[in-house]
């Protein structure tokens, strides 16, 4: 079998292709997160604490100097606060879609099938025979 050959049978396989809508639909999660964040969550908060804006929070370590062409050096921690807060909606919004997805699973484990008219019938020609 050629490298392609096993490349394409390896793309097409489910897992693969699940994989990569969850991707996609991941990243588009991640920017409606980051705009919820950036645009509706942190504002209000921003606002109750004096219109404090978080993403322009830093710790100059060295001033920008444009006559020498030197740029600002600075650790953002207001952004990092920011991104903080997304990873957090996102881990939880994710904690209940596995949670809701487990209690799916186990209710269809939970009811187990009644066996077939065969499996009854070769079951008591067992139980017959034992005697």
């Amino acid at each position: 079998m050629s490298f392609f050959s096993e490349f394409k049978a390896f793309a097409m396989r489910g897992n693969v292709i699940d994989l990569a809508v969850g991707v996609v639909i991941g990243a588009a999660f991640g920017k409606i997160v980051t705009s919820l964040v950036d645009q509706i969550i942190m504002p209000p908060i921003g606002l109750l604490i004096g219109g404090v804006d978080f993403s322009t929070w830093k710790w100059i370590l060295q001033h920008a100097d444009p006559a020498a062409k030197v740029p600002e050096v600075a650790i953002q921690f207001g952004a990092f606060l920011n991104t903080l807060i997304q990873f957090t909606i996102i881990a939880f919004a994710i904690f209940l879609v596995v949670k809701i997805m487990n209690r799916v699973i186990k209710k269809e484990e939970a009811a187990p099938a009644a066996p077939s008219a065969e499996v009854v019938l070769l079951t008591e020609i067992r139980d017959a025979l034992k005697k």
